[in-house]
């Protein structure tokens, strides 16, 4: 019960509190510990009472040899028997709660929660992001700054406060104790703490910038790393593995080279506070010594201004340390900011309304679009598709038939002009709902590793048994998914299919991609070369499907195959981001434009036109 309370302190799972997370270092610190703040505040309390005790302790043993020297032995625990019970449930009640108490809300409440929490809202964050920012990052080195901020943020806080008490409890009581006994004890700990802020002072934000530096090498090694392992297929198809290995290996030394870089400061830094520190406690317990033999402090002195310098000098290679990885951890925060904190580019209106479709027009007025890009791809294209009207997207490659689809579905914001859905312009309405109702199916499919199910409720999330059957029989997928296990012993539609769909062949994961649009079954359907995966017999068997799938429904489709969309109600020619032509099969090839010198110089999969 316990363990469970201080396990539900932090609401993993809550919104973040903005909608994007701030960019820069210390208000990016601010806005997570405030989250947590009541469970921050009590490990500073008991902190604060963890470190007194520990002082404490020492205190305790000059008093008891003290005591012990001016007390005959027969009567030393009846003189002192109430003083020495105090001490006793110190040291074996209060320490054990604070000390437990404080583990339990590191370990328990701030490593788990807070740290699952920044995860979780990171994930959320970039999961916003356009597909521009996906493509221009490797995936891993995204995964890793996602996993490593909140381990490197919740790790420097928890040691930050940590440090905080030891360092102001230690140096308070430290000092109040030496002049108790004699205030020129305080000399050489006054001395060693100006040299040891000095020394922090020159050696952490040296620390800080080499840590910043080797944890950006870190995640582009593994970037370079997941990227190899991704694509291991064209790995191996093109016996690249010693080019690779190269890739890699530029990496790791570069990574390296930044780490050792970042030893030598650490080092340097050790050397110093180690020389510091001898310094200390030799100079501590010489002027103990001396001034005990002036008669001037007691036994007891002696053994509390050794006893606790020697406990400082080990605090203070600890709190070096801690200082070192507080810093170590910031730079890898600020590696993580570069991904995390980065704007989203396209974002929903704070009045966005889903999209409502009831008819199914798709109108594309004056739009221009260029990459952010002065000119190029698509400029000032105008395009009314009807109501249940089904197109055909043609042009050579570069012609911009993709980029108006990923504009359709608002993938990217146009630059110039606006699309419209049964009159609602797309920048209006919740990007969430606008996907929800176009359907589309890839050239070039990509499962998740995860089931045949789960990658097929992905169309339709509350799809029964019988849906699911209905779909995959209409996709000729029911022919390979009884057949399908994987290394976990998981069969039919719980297999699991690999990283990317790679267990199943490329028509296979078309067929699942074709089942998914099937049961997703919304008014907009957009196929990008969707049979394009597929052996001449299986395509023609599901020709059947996609006519009754297309069947009420507004329908783009782009194929350099032009005999698969020549049936189309109508035909439009991209060219250098402009239509340049538009019409029927029939009048395409007799206007004897662009589409008929590429329907001329088509070489493979030819039908018959009707």
């Amino acid at each position: 019960m316990l363990y469970r309370r201080f396990e539900q302190l932090i609401d993993i799972f809550r919104d973040a509190p903005t909608a994007s997370p701030p960019d820069r270092v210390w208000p990016f610190y601010v806005y997570y510990l405030k989250q947590v703040w009541p469970s921050f505040a009590a490990l500073l309390v008991v902190g604060l009472f963890a470190a007194l005790i520990e002082v404490a302790l020492f205190s305790y043993l000059s008093r008891i040899i003290d005591l012990a020297q001016g007390t005959p032995n027969p009567n030393f625990f009846s003189d002192h028997a109430l003083e020495l019970t105090w001490m006793v449930v110190v040291a074996l009640v209060l320490r054990p709660i604070f000390f437990g108490l404080h583990d339990l809300l590191v370990h328990q409440t701030l490593s788990p929660g807070m740290t699952s929490m920044i995860r979780w809202q990171n994930h959320s964050y970039v999961l916003k992001q356009s597909l521009n920012f996906f493509q221009n990052d490797f995936a891993g080195r995204i995964a890793q700054r996602i996993m490593q901020t909140g381990n490197s943020l919740r790790d420097s806080a928890v040691q930050a406060v940590d440090a905080l008490w030891h360092v102001v409890i230690y140096a308070i009581s430290s000092l109040v104790l030496f002049a108790e006994a004699d205030w020129r004890l305080m000399i050489p700990l006054l001395l060693w703490i100006a040299a040891y802020i000095g020394a922090l002072y020159y050696f952490v934000p040296r620390v800080k910038q080499r840590s910043v530096e080797a944890s950006d090498a870190r995640s582009k090694l593994m970037g370079r790393i997941v990227d190899g392992y991704t694509n291991i297929a064209t790995l191996k198809l093109f016996a690249h593995t010693n080019f690779e290995q190269h890739y890699a290996k530029e990496a790791i030394e570069e990574q390296t080279v930044k780490a050792q870089l970042a030893g030598r400061v650490v080092t340097s830094m050790d050397v110093a506070i180690t020389t510091m520190n001898g310094l200390l406690i030799v100079g501590t317990t010489a002027l103990a010594l001396w001034l005990w033999t002036q008669s001037l402090i007691t036994v007891g002195a002696i053994a509390l201004a050794t006893g606790l310098v020697i406990r400082i000098v080990n605090m203070s290679g600890w709190i070096m340390w801690v200082v070192t990885g507080i810093f170590e951890n910031i730079g890898m925060v600020q590696d993580g900011l570069q991904t995390i904190a980065q704007p989203v580019s396209v974002t929903d209106r704070e009045d966005a309304k889903p999209l409502q479709v009831a008819r199914g027009e798709v109108r594309f007025e004056h739009v221009d679009f260029h990459y952010g890009k002065k000119r190029g791809i698509i400029g000032d294209l105008n395009l009314n598709i009807k109501p249940g009207e089904k197109i055909g997207l043609i042009g050579p490659s570069g012609a911009g038939k993709s980029t108006l689809v990923n504009l359709l579905l608002r993938l990217y914001d146009v630059e110039g002009g606006r699309i419209l859905i049964d009159g609602q312009n797309i920048a209006d309405v919740g990007q969430e709902s606008l996907r929800a109702r176009i359907g589309m199916i890839t050239q070039d499919t990509s499962l998740l590793h995860r089931s045949i199910r789960d990658n097929l409720l992905y169309g339709k999330p509350d799809a029964t048994d019988v849906e699911l059957w209905d779909a995959v029989h209409k996709a000729r997928a029911d022919e390979f998914i009884p057949l399908l296990s994987d290394a976990e012993g998981r069969t039919g539609f719980d297999a699991h299919v690999g990283e990317r769909g790679v267990k199943l062949s490329g028509g296979q994961r078309q067929r699942i991609a074709i089942a998914r649009v099937l049961l997703k079954d919304a008014p907009i359907l957009i196929m990008d070369e969707a049979t394009s995966a597929l052996d001449s017999e299986v395509e023609a068997a599901i020709q059947e499907s996609l006519e009754t799938l297309m069947q009420g429904k507004t329908v783009i489709a782009i194929a350099h195959r032009l005999s698969t969309i020549a049936r189309m109600d109508r035909l439009v020619v991209l060219e250098n981001g402009k239509i340049a032509e538009s019409g029927t099969h029939a009048e395409l090839l007799a206007h004897r434009g662009l589409y008929s010198r590429l329907w001329a110089h088509q070489t493979g999969g030819f039908v018959g036109i009707d």
